[in-house]
């Protein structure tokens, strides 16, 4: 089991990142219209798209990141945080000194990967575009 001590530095991590992100979210939750009349020309125009697609992307892994720092803070309200939720085992310090927020153990996380990369759907890529090694040509 965790430490109290650790267990206060990783809350105290989780505050300041969601302070920093709640901050953040001042300037990136501008109004994403954009106003083409504005726009001398069709470059304008497709620099502006490709910004505002940038910040919506920036947006969305920001609302992702918030959503696991409120799942942390809540194992930590619960006395579960640095549980795997897999196998009910104490992650690593070390795993979560690199990933604070990891809800898995290593061995239950490259269970995990493993399985995914045998289905189909662990074939395709979690971000946008394939995989360099599955690229149609």
């Amino acid at each position: 089991m965790m430490k109290q001590e650790q267990v206060m530095k990783f809350k105290k991590l989780f505050e300041d990142q969601k302070a920093a992100l709640l901050y953040s979210y001042k300037f990136i939750n501008e109004d994403f219209t954009i106003q083409t009349d504005e726009m001398s020309d069709e470059v304008d125009l497709t620099c502006a798209e490709m910004e505002q697609g940038m910040k919506m992307r920036l947006r969305s892994r920001e609302a992702l990141f918030l959503k696991k720092i409120n799942e942390a803070l809540e194992k930590i309200q619960a006395g579960t945080f640095g549980v795997c939720e897999c196998c009910d085992q104490t992650i690593e310090t070390s795993r979560l000194e690199v990933r604070p927020t990891a809800n898995l153990c290593l061995s239950c996380k490259e269970e995990e990967e493993q399985r995914e990369h045998r289905s189909a759907d662990g074939r395709k890529s979690k971000s946008m575009g394939l995989k360099p090694s599955l690229r149609i040509a």
